[in-house]
């Protein structure tokens, strides 16, 4: 089976798991989807990941973060930079996702960059997701 679109997989298996209210999930492993996992790290919106070594292909594990209250971190994620309709921005017109509640994550010069840091650095890219 080949998948197109790897990040759109990953947000939604992060947000199937939420909905299911699961501790922790697996996906398989690629650089792209650990460096979307550290900026999550970073910005609080799970807990931690680790990487799992196996033989033909590792997986990467997940631990999400929830509130006290049992609400999951992450309420909404959208897919904004698609395989079929790439979205690029500059850096200027990056704006903060709802008002800086929530995290953009581009894709720049730079490597993967939250949508804080790309403003800051001054630096535009392909705009990969929005959530909060």
């Amino acid at each position: 089976m080949s998948m197109t679109d790897p990040i759109a997989d990953l947000l939604s298996r992060i947000r199937n798991a939420h909905l299911a209210k699961h501790d922790r999930l697996d996906v398989p492993i690629s650089k792209l989807k650990v460096e979307i996992c550290k900026i999550l790290k970073e910005e609080g919106f799970i807990k931690n990941f680790r990487l799992i070594e196996a033989s033909p292909v590792g997986s990467l594990r997940i631990f999400l973060r929830y509130s006290p209250e049992g609400e999951p971190a992450i309420s909404y994620v959208e897919r904004v930079s698609k395989p079929g309709r790439r979205v690029y921005k500059m850096s200027t017109e990056i704006k903060p996702v709802r008002n800086g509640l929530g995290l953009g994550i581009v894709s720049t010069s730079q490597g993967l960059l939250s949508d804080a840091q790309a403003r800051q650095r001054k630096v535009g890219g392909e705009l990969l997701c929005e959530l909060w």
